[in-house]
């Protein structure tokens, strides 16, 4: 699989629950968190500043989920990414 023009293809790290003051943070309670982590997989070939392997910060309304060989990605535009660790 490979991502093409301006779209890269992303895994989704799960985030461990945060806490609050000794509160452990739901997946539901957290859903005012904007941005999701994600491994970038595949990148575009219209993409500059990202490479196979980075790990992002994206938009949580960006992109479609996609099923490949019995893995689910994502695929964003790269304006949607915010951040670059």
């Amino acid at each position: 699989m490979k991502a093409i023009n301006y779209y890269l293809v992303i895994e989704k790290i799960k985030e461990k629950p945060k806490d609050n003051g000794g509160f452990v943070l739901t997946e539901t309670q957290n859903e005012d968190i904007r941005y999701l982590k994600g491994r970038v997989i595949s990148v575009g070939d219209q993409v500059n500043g990202i490479i196979e392997g980075d790990i992002v910060h994206y938009d949580k309304h960006a992109g479609h989920g996609i099923e490949f060989d019995k893995k689910y990605y994502f695929v964003i535009k790269h304006a949607d990414v915010v951040i670059i660790e």
